[in-house]
C-alpha cells in the first residue's frame, strides 16, 4: 500500500459543484447494498444539494476539507460543533484513493483542529452495515460509543453507531 501524499484545502464556494459531484460518485460507489437507492438519493439532495453546501460554508462552527493528489480532487471531510462536541461529520475519498492513507490524513487534520479548539475527543456516525468505513476508522482509533437510530424523515432512517477518538 502506498501513502498518497495529499493537499488539505477549505472548500471554497467555487468548490460546492465539484463537491457535490463528487459526493455522488463516491455514494453510488459505496452505499448500494446497505441502503436503498431512494435513500441515496434523498439524502444526497438533503446532504449536499448546492443551497446546502453553501449554506455550511456560511456557518462558523463547521469546517469544509477537501483532499487533493496530483492536483485532483481525491475526497473531503466536513467537522462541526455539535450538541457541545465536536464532530467529523462527513468523511468521503473516492473509490480509487481508498486504503492509501487520504482518510487518515483527514481524520488527522481534523482531529488537530478538535484538539486545538480544546475538544478531548472526535465523535462520528457511521451506518452499522458499513464494515469497511467501521474498520477504517477501528484503523484510526476510533472505538464505538453508542448505538443510534434517526429517523431522517420520508420513511428514512439512519441505523448508525457513534464512534469516537479520543485525543
Amino acid at each position: 500500500m502506498n501513502k498518497l501524499t495529499i493537499q488539505i484545502r477549505p472548500v471554497t464556494p467555487p468548490d460546492v459543484p465539484a463537491i457535490s459531484a463528487l459526493a455522488r460518485e463516491i455514494w453510488q460507489a459505496s452505499y448500494p447494498g446497505i441502503i436503498t437507492q431512494e435513500q441515496i438519493d434523498f439524502m444526497l439532495e438533503q446532504r449536499y444539494g448546492h443551497e446546502r453546501l453553501y449554506d455550511d460554508l456560511e456557518d462558523a462552527d463547521k469546517w469544509l476539507d477537501q483532499a487533493f493528489h496530483d492536483g485532483r480532487r481525491v475526497g473531503f471531510a466536513f467537522s462541526e460543533l455539535y450538541k457541545g462536541e465536536f464532530k467529523l461529520d462527513k468523511l468521503y475519498i473516492h473509490p480509487d484513493a481508498q486504503r492509501q492513507g487520504v482518510g487518515g490524513q483527514l481524520i488527522a487534520h481534523v482531529a488537530a483542529r478538535a484538539a486545538k479548539l480544546g475538544y478531548p475527543c472526535v465523535i462520528l456516525a457511521v451506518n452499522k452495515r458499513n464494515e469497511k468505513a467501521i474498520a477504517s476508522y477501528r484503523k484510526y482509533g476510533f472505538s464505538v460509543r453508542e448505538s443510534v437510530v434517526d429517523d431522517i424523515g420520508h420513511g428514512f432512517v439512519m441505523d448508525d453507531f457513534v464512534m469516537e477518538k479520543k485525543l
